[in-house]
């Protein structure tokens, strides 16, 4: 039964998860940006992003749990660190330097054993 929903699963569940995995490392850049500010107003508007970030991850995720084995949908996870690092490099100018792509390459597969085995 476990194969036949599997195959039945459409890709468009593997691509909402790893967008919601985006989003749920958003708030981490919300997160850095409130603390960088001086201003009340400009620190609370930033952790408010981190809040409804949250928020809108917590829905999209008990979304995925419905249509995913949590095992499965957990191990993905792991990519929010890799997320992490490209939002680094993007909003915050961070070097990626190559340990840090050797942990991401770590994390990966991991992932792909822990879903392959699955299978």
């Amino acid at each position: 039964m476990e194969a036949e929903n599997r195959k039945n699963r459409p890709i468009y569940i593997y691509i909402v998860l790893h967008l919601s995995l985006a989003l749920s490392s958003l708030a981490g850049v919300c997160s850095k940006m409130a603390g960088r500010q001086n201003s009340t107003g400009a620190f609370l508007m930033w952790y408010g992003g981190v809040l409804a970030v949250m928020a809108a991850y917590a829905l999209i995720w008990q979304q995925i749990l419905k249509r995913l084995p949590l095992t499965r949908a957990y191990a993905a996870k792991a990519a929010g660190l890799i997320w992490g690092m490209i939002w680094g490099r993007l909003f915050f100018g961070e070097a990626v330097t190559w340990r840090m792509l050797l942990g991401a390459a770590v994390i990966i597969a991991g992932i792909v054993v822990v879903v392959t085995e699955d299978e």
